[in-house]
């Protein structure tokens, strides 16, 4: 080939970039194999700043051969340094342009140029600067009202804050993100368990992406942030949290919001909120702590978010509390306590601080989530203390004492003791110790780096990035219809399960292929394709291993990919697993074994577990594991070793447990005390007992009970008795005489050890206890009816009566009621009474003994007849209700003498119309003529009644002629806000985004119409009962038009229409001709731009500049034809024009004309030169500012100055005391710019005096002096 060939032709082909806005133009027809056209992956964003904020524009890039990138921008050069300064993040790959204290003028449209041999990417991005204006005093009020506006911006006190958006389904809460921006990485795993996410490895990309964009935003106001702790529940009952951090400017405002409203706080450590500065630790404090109190807060400085942190309060009590321990030095301390409500994690804590899973400490939960353990691993006497529990806002405390080993040597206890504080601060390093994790690990050894920068460059979101082998869609496509609405998602599976991709196109028309790591997929091999409209989905009904692979979907050029993996883990069949769960049952000295069959990956690990304590290989434990099997087997087994025995299989897939029971037969333990005497009489004895604590896993058959006079040594065997019945009745017996009896079980394996009862007499007198007080039944005015229960302690005999007494109020005496001899029953009725009278009634119980105590009084009782029910209530009415809420009124119905007595309380019973039964919505009655019924069901129609009641029983019911509807007064639709506007313009492939907030009651029908047609596929609409949203997510031309929104209930309708403009950044025109008809004036013409015809609001705009002002003026605007003529063309300059095309987004580049000029005829210019007259400036030294008398602290520096002038320049020389410094090393002498100045490092007490400077050049002298005080 010669060497002499022309170079082939350069090219411009258009194409379109994958990120919207973007156009790349390639300058070769044919792109290299492993070369790229230069790219953005991320483009520049519009910014809207106030004025003397800092610009930040960030852009990355991609190609091969790397490419250039030029900042850019239209009006101007951006040439100063000091205003412009771009940089590339080494980190991030980002290449930023930074604008320092933008101002007014730099409002303008900058471009982003990428630039290789292959091609050139462009990306504009539009800065808007808002001017602040301050008003001086003095300014008359000719201003515009805009000046006025702004004024007022000015006093706006900023009280909330934009919340954040309700989490979506399928996305990531928003809350979740804003907390793991704010906490440490060894936090993570914490929070996300709060938030129910148990792999958070996902997210970590985007999460150090947000990250680093906040600490830009930080970066403005402080200058390190550090020390970060969330929100905490003191022992003492204040809610804390803080944060290390050092302002930039310490008058900067600090803003403390919950829930997106600003709360108040105050220095006071009284007040309900405070802030406690200390050095740079800034710690906020929360007294009173109320359920109202939780909430999401977030502390920001100035608009710069520090601190977010999420205060929950549960409606949660201590079932069961902490109880004080004593534990032994080196021996574990065990601390436990039950909530009533499920909790997944609490705080506890020491005097100390809080503690962690870590640092010699063990928390855990039972898998129902209600008790919460903590251990104290290894006491050392350090450890004695109070320890509490935190559950919301609600604790429970418990003291730990730690005693001394008595066993230990002396002079060891304190070594035994520093080791344990040792091995404590170990565990908490994550290296050493139960729980202990480093940053990145997975506890098993994998996913090191998990919590990295994620900067490899191999790597994006832990997978690593494959080639591709299959067909690829030419980059030069340009019309790309068709788009994801939603992707493949990256997808884990277990061996054997049904996997499903789907994922969905934006039409429902195209058509997509299928590939596995490049290979095109078809029904052939094994898998289902199935599309369902625009729903494509790709089934694999039992995975393998073979199928783990990157699957990707392509259609008409978009393309979208995941990666299956495809996980094996422990896996038991169900057979096997149901023999395995069956209980093994021996006998005391036997053998137990256990065999289960497994399968999955390997490696895995094998433990066998009996009452959570890890079974290791010894004497009498045998375990054998092979690939698919592993045995147990526990030797001369004891009663005590029967338990739960547990296998857990695990590798790095999963864990897989299986529990079993043994069974060890045995004899009973011996039965339990105390005895309890039910009958001591003078010719028998009854007692009972406990049945055995142990029943030797097997039922008690019998008793065996022996017999033993007190003061004989002879045991008498008084036979066997049934096992079911533990009590027993000795009728041969001497009054006066004592007993002593032993009780043994026995069952199928053997007689257990005996019970021995305590001395047990026989005929001695014992009374029995005081009874219940008597209840009332009824009172008339002629008997009183009466009940009450026996007494609990009998005495040891039975009881054979009661004596019943009677009190008349006002006097001290008790009578008997019962002169006829004791009561028989619980129950009596009092005839002696008088009509009126007030009484009170005791009763004592009877036995062989005798009458013993008497019981508590009983309540006054008045002897009259029952009242009389009330009647029915009057003026009920309904005044107000709610979707959820009936709120009820009525007036006290009247007393009338001997038909309806005085009501006391009021019943509000309620009943749904499609029921029959009423419910009673309170369960006590209530004294107050006013009500409200909560719980009620949105829009559903209820009946509602109001009883009356006294002691007399219910009156009549007083109910309503209709039924309710549960919703609020009837509401005519009105929209709420008054700011919404009636434009909208958005840029093309941007989303548009509308919320219409209203009012209305019942619920509306809401119906959304483009330009009087339905709304298409695409558009989502969101409704609720205070608003709807329409949002299209990715706009195009189309979607221009006028949206209405129309609001509909029962009362009436009302509707509301937004008119959207989606269009782009339009093309400038062609190219400019210049036409002088008239002397004075000149013709432009030009040729319109492409956008045009698809845009009825484009216009063009004409600005000059001429050779004398060298600036650009706008001489025309808003025109819509192509042509213009420019008046006040001078002869002699030279004028440049440029033509715009303008739209509702921005205007275009603009399109420059050739220069135009006319020629001037110039007159002869003569110059005049004036004679020059010479003039002398010398002059004396003199001193313009002289020095000052100072005073200054000892050890401090200090610095005298004088500011002089002279010429020529006079030579300086100080003196202290008349001594000439000017050679003295101890002094720092300058003189710069008329300046003198001299400094003293450290002042001492021997540089007290007088300081003088003495100037003096050839036309004179001058000297100024002062005096210099030193105080220590």
């Amino acid at each position: 080939m010669s060497s002499n060939q022309d170079p082939p032709a350069p090219v411009a082909i258009k194409k379109r970039s994958k990120v919207p806005g973007v156009m790349v133009t390639q300058f070769v027809e044919i792109v290299p194999i492993g070369k790229t056209t230069p790219d953005f992956t991320r483009k520049p964003m519009p910014l809207t700043l106030q004025q003397g904020k800092k610009a930040i524009f960030k852009a990355t890039v991609s190609g091969m051969p790397a490419p250039t990138v030029t900042w850019t921008r239209n009006k101007c050069e951006m040439n100063d340094p000091e205003k412009y300064k771009v940089r590339l993040d080494e980190r991030s790959k980002e290449y930023i342009l930074e604008i320092l204290d933008v101002q007014p003028e730099q409002s303008d449209t900058y471009k982003c140029i990428v630039t290789n041999v292959l091609g050139e990417a462009i990306s504009t991005a539009i800065l808007n600067v808002i001017p602040v204006k301050a008003k001086k005093n003095g300014d008359n009020d000719d201003q515009g009202p805009q000046d006025f506006r702004s004024m007022l911006k000015k006093t706006v006190v900023k009280t909330k804050k934009k919340q954040l958006p309700p989490p979506k389904e399928g996305e990531v809460d928003p809350k979740l993100l804003e907390l793991l921006l704010c906490a440490k990485k060894k936090d993570y795993e914490k929070i996300c368990y709060d938030f129910g996410v148990t792999d958070f490895r996902w997210m970590l990309k985007r999460l150090n992406q947000l990250k680093k964009e906040r600490e830009d935003e930080q970066a403005k106001v402080v200058e390190a942030v550090d020390e970060v702790k969330q929100i905490e529940v003191k022992p003492n009952g204040i809610a804390e949290f803080s944060v290390d951090m050092k302002l930039l400017d310490p008058n900067s405002t600090i803003n403390l919001y919950k829930d997106g409203v600003m709360v108040p706080y105050s220095d006071d450590e009284n007040a309900k909120h405070c802030l406690k500065k200390d050095g740079t630790k800034y710690t906020f404090s929360i007294k009173d702590l109320k359920p109202e109190d939780a909430g999401f807060y977030q502390l920001d400085v100035e608009d710069a978010n520090v601190l977010t942190t999420d205060f929950k309060v549960p409606a949660v009590e201590f079932a069961a509390q902490l109880k004080d321990v004593k534990a032994i030095e080196c021996e574990d301390a065990v601390f436990q306590c039950v909530l009533s409500t499920p909790l997944k994690r609490i705080t506890w804590s020491s005097e100390n601080g809080s503690l962690d899973n870590e640092d010699g400490y063990e928390i855990t939960v039972s898998e129902d989530l209600l008790t919460h353990t903590l251990k104290v691993k290894n006491c050392a006497i350090k450890d004695t203390g109070t320890y509490y529990a935190i559950a919301g806002i609600t604790s429970s405390k418990a003291a730990l004492t730690v005693e001394a080993d008595p066993n230990a040597q002396k002079g060891q206890t304190g070594d035994n003791s520093d080791s344990a504080g040792l091995e404590k601060g170990d565990a908490g390093t994550g290296d050493v110790g139960s729980g202990g994790k480093t940053d990145g690990e997975d506890g098993d050894g994998k996913d090191k780096n998990l919590l990295g920068d994620g900067n490899d460059s191999n790597i994006d979101d832990g997978t690593i990035k494959k080639s591709r082998n299959g067909p690829l869609v030419p980059d030069t496509t340009i019309d790309r219809s068709v788009q994801f609405v939603s992707g493949l998602s990256d997808t884990t599976a277990n061996v054997g399960e049904r996997v499903e991709l789907s994922c969905k196109l934006s039409s429902d028309t195209a058509v997509g292929k299928w590939y596995k790591n490049g290979k095109l997929l078809t029904e052939e091999d094994g898998v289902t394709i199935i599309k369902d409209g625009a729903c494509h989905r790709l089934i694999l009904n039992c995975c393998s291993k073979e199928d783990a692979a990157v699957y990707s979907f392509e259609a008409e050029g978009r393309k979208s990919e995941a990666t299956l993996t495809i996980e094996d883990p422990p896996k038991i069949y169900l057979d096997a697993l149901g023999k395995f769960s069956q209980p093994v049952i021996i006998k005391a000295g036997e053998t137990a074994e256990w065999k289960l069959p497994f399968s999955g990956g390997t490696p895995i690990t094998i433990q066998w577990y009996k009452e959570d304590d890890e079974l290791l290989p010894g004497l009498n434990v045998r375990i054998e594991t092979s690939d698919t099997e592993s045995q147990l087997r526990l030797g001369k087994c004891q009663r005590k070793d029967s338990g739960e025995v547990k296998i857990k299989l695990k590798n790095e897939y999963g864990t897989f447990e299986a529990t079993s029971k043994l069974i060890v037969l045995d004899k009973p333990t011996a039965p339990q005390g105390p005895v309890d005497i039910m009958e001591s009489a003078v010719t028998s004895v009854e007692f009972k007992w406990k049945p055995p604590k142990d029943n030797g896993g097997c039922p008690i058959t019998s008793y065996t009970i022996e017999r033993q006079q007190i003061g004989r040594n002879k045991w008498s065997n008084l036979g066997e008795f049934p096992g079911d019945n533990p009590s027993y009745k000795d009728s041969d017996v001497d009054p006066g005489r004592r007993y002593c009896y032993r009780i043994r079980a026995k069952n199928a394996e053997g007689i257990s050890d005996y019970l021995q009862t305590e001395d047990i007499p026989a005929g001695v007198l014992r009374h029995p206890g005081p009874p219940t007080a008597p209840k009332v039944v009824s009172a008339f005015k002629d008997y009183i009816n009466l009940t009450w229960c026996p007494p609990c302690d009998t005495g040891g005999t039975k009881i054979v009566g009661y004596n019943l007494e009677k009190n008349k109020k006002g006097t001290n005496y008790w009578s008997l009621v019962n002169q006829g001899g004791p009561i028989k029953d619980t129950k009596f009725s009092v005839k002696d009474v008088i009509e009126g009278a007030a009484y009170v009634f005791r009763v004592s119980a009877i036995n062989l003994s005798g009458a013993g105590d008497p019981s508590i009084p009983c309540e006054t009782v008045y002897a009259r007849d029952p009242m009389k029910p009330p009647g029915k209530v009057t003026d009920l009415k309904l005044t107000s209700s709610s979707y959820t809420t009936f709120s009820l009124a009525w007036t006290k119905p009247k007393e009338i003498k001997e038909v309806q007595d005085e009501a006391l309380g009021y019943f509000v019973e309620i009943r749904p119309i499609e029921s029959l039964d009423w419910t009673r919505c309170n369960s006590t009655p209530i004294t107050l003529t006013s009500y409200t019924v909560l719980g009620l069901k949105a829009m559903a129609p209820y009946w509602i009644r109001v009883i009356a009641t006294n002691y007399g029983g219910d009156g009549e019911p007083q109910g309503f002629d209709n039924y309710f509807i549960a919703m609020p007064p009837p509401v005519r639709p009105k929209f709420s806000d008054r700011n919404m506007k009636t434009l909208m313009v958005v840029r093309l492939g941007y989303t548009v985004r509308l919320n219409i907030c209203f009012e209305a009651s019942p619920l509306p029908e809401i119906t959304w119409l483009k330009d009087g047609l339905p709304l298409g596929k695409h558009v989502t609409v969101t409704n609720s009962d205070k608003g709807s949203q329409l949002l299209v997510p990715t706009s195009e031309r189309t979607d221009s038009g006028i949206y209405t929104i129309t609001v509909r209930n029962i009362v009436g309708h009302e509707s509301f229409s937004v008119e959207v403009r989606v269009t782009d950044d339009p093309k400038p025109p062609g190219v400019v001709e210049l036409i002088e008809n008239t002397s004075g004036t000149v013709t432009l013409s030009w040729t319109p731009s492409p956008d045009e015809k698809r845009d009825n609001r484009l216009h063009y705009a004409v600005s000059k500049r001429d050779s004398f002002k060298r600036t650009w003026r706008t001489v025309a605007d808003n025109l819509y034809n192509n042509r213009f003529t420019v008046i006040d063309i001078l002869p002699g300059r030279e004028y440049n024009f440029r033509v715009y095309a303008k739209n509702d987004m921005g205007h275009s580049v603009p399109c420059v004309s050739p220069p135009f000029q006319t020629k001037k005829d110039k007159e002869k210019f003569t110059v005049k030169i004036p004679e020059t007259v010479s003039l002398d400036l010398q002059s004396p030294p003199s001193i313009i500012v002289p020095l000052k008398m100072r005073t200054a602290p000892q050890g401090y520096e200090c610095c005298m100055s004088c500011a002089v002038k002279g010429d020529p320049a006079p030579r300086v020389t100080w003196y202290r005391n008349n001594l000439s410094l000017n050679t003295n090393t101890n002094y720092h002498i300058t003189n710069v710019c008329g300046v003198c100045s001299l400094l003293i490092l450290r002042v001492g007490a021997k540089d007290s005096g007088e300081y003088k400077v003495v100037l003096e050049n050839k036309l004179g002298l001058v000297e100024s002096s002062m005096t210099l005080n030193v105080r220590e």
